[in-house]
């Protein structure tokens, strides 16, 4: 039965919690830490541990406002919070975890004063209650500080120092006494094991769980297995537990569960959703099914699941039903294999981050480092399959040319340029996705249509900009099945100012992200011919560190290969070799031809990170012919490309207005030149 608002018992929670408000604000001025009658560990060695259920979606039912963030009301609403907590320990609930899941800086938007008060406000809500509980029943319970993924900033900003803020964290809840850690709802290992490992150097005897949240088929937002991400944490030293929680309904996660190894030396956590939530007028709701929800708990413990509990959509009914139906006790044939404590010895090669896993040939994985024989090394596999990468990785320069997209449907004349640069012998064609923030025809279905009519390589641009993870997993996977293995990742521009109103940037991923995400669907989905991805360099910006930094960082989410900013002057060169000289990477030196005085103003006035020396912008008049500009173009970009000639892997020519012909004098004076070098 559906049941769009609370029922009985959880109005009974609000209206205590209000009653209560007054007398719970005070609980922030306690003074001594609660210390658990019992450790957690030690609790777990007799009985399966029973968590709370949600804090966020009991908190926005109880409040009948589903977009409400609990956070805020651990110091405006602390009655309310404390409610919450009594109920689900009245439930039976052994484990408390603090309303802090969403009390990451950027999720919250406050600073870090606020968000500090905000925090140590909700552990002491939750430690009183606790300590009332414990002193009525004389039973233990637990104090879990709950850490959810932080949130950083794209790349159009400064990159946020998650490290900073999980430290910053656990600094907080150790310094409230916390019996544990919880690190959940993570899509991979993210900053957990390192945050998980300062806090044991703190703190030794704190108690850590890690869990991530997959979809209905086993995947999580990063797009890595369930299985693995399990294998992950469990060489993490320093976390005690891991599972899964949220992202799935019960039925989903027993499924889950039932396939995988669970870790022999690590306790082990399943907290699902109630179900999912349906439509209902203005507000999602979600089913009330308490005790089918239950009885697929009473499975899924008997996997040896050692901590149970409820995520979105439960309420404390949900608990008082694992508790009085599920079997608590630890019997050793109910343990799944040894407990943590049992192990011996710990291996010389688990440390306190995560032990790296087996790589596979994908993006940076590739060598290019020099055989025996003198030759580029690449994977036999990639040789035969990717003909641009095996270009890429020989001592030939790669012709790249970029094409954009019409801006309505008449691809007539993008066909016609694309065949005349087959004839041309270019290597591959790349094709520019909605640059500067306007709509044009979509790069991938564009690259699709130009590769089955003219069968040349294509590299498809993608921007993050435009589509959300979902989107944007659905159109790899349409994209790897109509044969398209090369992409171009860029976060992409912002949206123009005047459609801000009406169209919004979706960036849930940066490329970095993204090229993470896919580097996790080439071991996954693609390992016998995986997706190869490069970045792009925009070696004007200001503060080139940062670009060498950023630059690095995409190499090490599997970047092959960079294409540049449209190269002009000596310092773009300069930046550029030192960089290749650096990061050992692959460059495609961007290459425009300017192809009139206007086009080179255009570029020099009004194109953020292209730096045009006066110079070039000298070599034109307003007064030139088309074939004059055109002329004056070629030449200058023959002199940019004999000064990077001796560094660069290929050109990655951008054509104004898409004028193929300056492809005919370029590749042209290029066959000359290298007959003179011959």
């Amino acid at each position: 039965m559906k049941t769009p608002e609370p029922n009985k018992k959880d109005k009974a929670v609000l209206e205590s919690s209000r009653k209560q408000s007054v007398k719970s604000s005070g609980s922030t001025e306690i003074k001594i830490k609660r210390k658990s009658i019992m450790d957690i560990r030690e609790y777990l060695r007799a009985h399966r541990l029973v968590t709370d259920g949600a804090m966020g979606t009991y908190y926005a039912a109880l409040k009948k406002q589903e977009s409400l963030v609990s956070e805020w009301a651990n110091i405006n609403e602390p009655g309310v919070v404390a409610g919450i907590h009594r109920a689900y320990l009245a439930a039976g609930a052994v484990l408390i975890r603090t309303n802090t899941f969403a009390a990451g800086r950027q999720v919250l938007g406050t600073g870090i004063k606020e968000q500090e008060k905000i925090v140590r406000a909700a552990c002491r809500i939750a430690r009183k209650e606790i300590a009332a509980h414990t002193a009525r029943t004389g039973k233990p319970c637990f104090l879990a500080g709950d850490i959810g993924p932080l949130r950083e900033l794209s790349e159009h900003g400064e990159p946020a120092d998650a490290g900073a803020e999980y430290r910053f964290l656990v600094d907080l809840f150790l310094e409230e006494g916390v019996d544990a850690l919880w690190f959940e709802t993570f899509p991979d290992l993210g900053g957990m094991g390192q945050a998980a490992a300062y806090a044991k150097e703190k703190c030794p005897g704190i108690f850590c769980a890690g869990l991530f949240s997959v979809n209905q088929n086993g995947y999580s937002a990063a797009g890595i297995r369930a299985s693995r991400l399990i294998a992950q944490a469990e060489r993490v030293e320093a976390l005690d537990a891991v599972g899964l929680n949220c992202g799935v309904g019960s039925a989903h996660m027993l499924h889950i569960v039932e396939n995988l190894h669970l870790p022999e030396y690590k306790y082990f956590c399943a907290l699902p959703n109630a179900g999912y939530p349906e439509q209902l007028q203005s507000r999602m709701v979600f089913v009330r099914n308490e005790n089918y929800f239950c009885r697929n708990m009473e499975r899924i413990a008997a996997h040896g699941v050692s901590i149970v509990g409820a995520c979105c959509g439960s309420s404390p009914e949900y608990i008082r039903e694992i508790t009085e139906n599920v079997p608590l006790s630890r019997p050793e044939a109910d343990r799944g294999g040894r407990l943590p404590q049992d192990k011996e010895e710990k291996s010389s090669t688990v440390c306190a981050g995560e032990k790296a896993a087996p790589q596979i040939i994908v993006g940076a994985d590739i060598s290019g480092d020099e055989n025996a024989d003198g030759k580029a090394g690449v994977d036999a596999r990639i040789r035969t399959e990717n003909n641009f990468l095996m270009r890429l990785f020989s001592r030939k320069k790669v012709i790249a040319v970029e094409l954009d997209p019409p801006y309505d449907a008449d691809d007539a004349k993008i066909i016609a340029a694309a065949k005349r640069l087959k004839e041309l012998g270019v290597d591959i064609i790349t094709i520019a996705d909605s640059p500067q923030g306007r709509s044009r025809m979509d790069s991938v279905l564009t690259a699709v249509k130009l590769t089955g009519i003219t069968g040349m390589p294509v590299m498809p641009h993608v921007c993050c900009r435009d589509k959300n993870m979902i989107a944007m997993r659905s159109m790899l996977l349409g994209a790897y099945a109509n044969e398209i293995r090369n992409f171009l990742f860029v976060t992409g521009d912002p949206v123009p100012g005047e459609l801000r109103s009406r169209a919004t940037g979706v960036f849930d991923y940066n490329s970095m992200k993204l090229m993470g995400f896919v580097r996790e669907m080439n071991r996954e989905h693609f390992a016998d011919e995986p997706i190869v991805y490069g970045g792009a360099l925009n070696q004007g910006r200001v503060n080139f560190d940062k670009e060498m930094e950023r630059t690095r960082k995409k190499i090490e989410a599997g970047a092959s290969y960079f294409l540049t900013q449209p190269v002009y002057g000596a310092e773009d060169i300069r930046r550029l070799g030192q960089l290749k000289q650096t990061l050992k990477t692959r460059l495609l030196a961007g290459i425009m031809p300017l192809v009139s005085y206007r086009n080179a103003n255009f570029v020099k006035n009004e194109l953020v990170g292209i730096n045009v020396p006066d110079e070039v912008l000298a070599a034109y008049r307003p007064d030139m012919g088309r074939e004059e500009g055109e002329e004056a173009g070629v030449r200058i970009a023959f002199g940019v490309m004999e000064k990077l000639d001796c560094f660069v892997d290929g050109y990655y020519f951008m054509l104004p207005f898409n004028r193929v012909g300056l492809m005919e004098k370029i590749i042209s004076g290029m066959s000359t030149a290298e007959g003179e070098k011959s």
